[in-house]
């Protein structure tokens, strides 16, 4: 793990964070389900640039443990 910084932002501000970490995170589930299954999750993907679905999913991983990471300090100070 690399070194740690520490953040205060209006809860706008986190918000907003978060629903584009939301994206991504999306965004990179569908293209590991594209990879894996060869299944179109909708008619707006676009297949992110990775080698195979075991790549795209271990950027899913690191997606969600940051969101989860963010979610579960918000909720240590009382929540938004």
């Amino acid at each position: 793990m690399g070194k740690e910084f520490h953040f205060k932002l209006d809860s706008v501000d986190v918000g907003q964070v978060l629903d584009g970490l939301r994206c991504r995170l999306q965004s990179w589930t569908d293209t590991a389900i594209y990879l894996r299954d060869e299944y179109f999750p909708d008619d707006s993907f676009l297949c992110e640039e990775c080698s195979d679905a075991n790549e795209a999913q271990k950027i899913v991983d690191v997606y969600q443990r940051i969101i989860t990471t963010i979610e579960s300090q918000i909720a240590e100070q009382g929540g938004q």
